[in-house]
């Protein structure tokens, strides 16, 4: 039997839901749509559509809505130009030991490729990440260095305790801030049907580790299980 995604059920208590919903970078730059500069396949004009109707439904039984933006100043570390000689996609070690993949320019501040592509009254918190010239930042809770970004705290505020997490890209922001989510002690379930990955080995791979980690992976969003969770 198919699930019952209607909205005839709704939250009737007046009780604030610690459920939320947390939306992982899903800015113009990650998508086909917006012919963006780091696009991922399966982004286009009818992801977007099907992302925002989700947020849309979510928000009608009184979850509020989180996003995470991937925002870098010019010469950012991650940035192939940042590094003459050097192709997008390879790995290098930094002075300092580390491994750095290298990406192409993408979510610059004040570029419009850092869009978030949520409708601003869809949306209840915007926390960027990435700031820092020298880290990068695939989680939406801390950067490469360990300096946390406020997430966490804005939940905690918010009397929130899990989080439905979708968006881009699944093999490496999504993954990392699942992980980071699970280790500041919130329940993380992922919607696998709303996210999309870089590469399909890798996404494979990290469906693995996060279930692995203690996340729960639901295929599709299910309206009905999310009542129940409320």
């Amino acid at each position: 039997m198919a699930p019952d995604n209607s909205l005839d059920t709704c939250v009737t208590n007046n009780k604030t839901p610690d459920l939320a919903v947390l939306v992982v970078d899903l800015q113009a730059d990650f998508t086909q749509a917006h012919q963006g500069s780091m696009a991922v396949e399966g982004s286009d004009l009818d992801y977007l559509d099907q992302v925002s109707k989700a947020v849309r439904s979510l928000r009608e039984l009184g979850l509020k809505v989180f996003a995470t933006q991937d925002c870098h100043p010019k010469g950012h570390i991650s940035f192939a130009t940042t590094h003459p000689g050097r192709d997008h996609y390879t790995e290098i070690e930094l002075k300092d030991g580390r491994k750095q993949i290298l990406w192409p320019d993408h979510c610059v501040e004040g570029h419009p490729g850092s869009q978030v592509l949520l409708a601003p009254e869809h949306t209840d918190h915007l926390m960027p990440k990435g700031r820092h010239p020298a880290y990068d930042s695939y989680s939406g809770f801390k950067d490469d260095g360990g300096s946390e970004t406020g997430l966490a705290r804005v939940l905690l505020k918010q009397g929130v305790k899990k989080l439905l997490t979708f968006g881009i890209a699944s093999d490496y922001c999504v993954k990392a801030t699942v992980l980071d989510g699970l280790e500041e002690g919130f329940e993380m379930i992922v919607v696998q049907e709303l996210c999309r990955g870089v590469a399909p080995d890798t996404t494979s791979q990290a469906w693995q580790e996060m279930e692995k980690s203690g996340a729960e992976l639901w295929s599709t969003l299910d309206l009905k299980k999310v009542r129940a969770l409320l």
